[in-house]
């Protein structure tokens, strides 16, 4: 498996969101309400059951309050990463220029591991694809493919990022970097966090004349202050 991080370009079919401007940001007191009531059907477990079962019936707003009712479980972390002792082990195998069976086996564990930490992270789960793929497990990169893309519906369903009143609104801060990825853009070294509610990130020259996206981090740092 030659270069394997040149596979991790992120390259995704995104729903109709990322065209249009139909945006909706999300509602947090509404979303708590319902993703904590353990007898509504927007109750974050139960979407969560249908989420790692690739449940196609997902409605949009079931993929909502999916990502963004994470951020009231007790697992939520707004900068959890996972373990840097596994990270590290992950990156070695990343770096190899071949990788047989057994690295591939290896990686889907370091990041199942990692993503018990942050469920979310777009990249981890493309890495995950590749390897499924590549072991003949068609099966279950089809459901990684589904929850990968069901995450990417739930952000762009909220924003473009192109301006304050269009941000995209995220959990965690790794979102950000993949989202500038699918983009097709990359990042221009510079981040700000903007009225105490936005972060810019800042991205290198493109053909859109586009300087920089803006992301909502409300949810993160209200988070942090419990």
């Amino acid at each position: 498996m030659k270069n394997i991080l040149l596979f991790f370009v992120l390259l995704f079919t995104v729903s109709g969101y990322a065209q249009t401007e139909n945006y909706t940001p999300p509602d947090y007191d509404l979303i708590e309400k319902n993703s904590t009531d353990k007898n509504s059907e927007l109750n974050f477990e139960l979407l969560f059951e249908r989420y790692k079962n690739a449940d196609s019936t997902m409605t949009i707003e079931d993929k909502r309050h999916l990502y963004y009712g994470y951020s009231f479980s007790h697992n939520y972390s707004p900068y959890g990463s996972g373990s840097t002792e596994v990270r590290q082990k992950l990156n070695k195998i990343l770096q190899k220029q071949e990788a047989d069976k057994e690295d591939l086996k290896k990686i889907i564990e370091y990041t199942d591991e990692l993503l018990s930490d942050f469920p979310f992270s777009i990249k981890l789960k493309d890495i995950r694809i590749y390897c499924f793929r590549e072991l003949g497990m068609i099966e279950e990169a089809r459901k990684e493919n589904f929850q990968t893309n069901a995450i990417i519906d739930a952000m762009l369903s909220t924003g473009n990022g192109v301006e304050k009143e269009t941000s995209i609104y995220v959990i965690n801060v790794t979102n950000e970097y993949e989202l500038i990825s699918i983009f097709g853009f990359s990042f221009g070294g510079e981040q700000s966090l903007i009225e105490g509610r936005y972060d810019y990130l800042a991205i290198e020259e493109n053909p859109y004349e586009i300087e920089g996206l803006y992301f909502d981090v409300s949810r993160s740092l209200n988070a942090l202050k419990f």
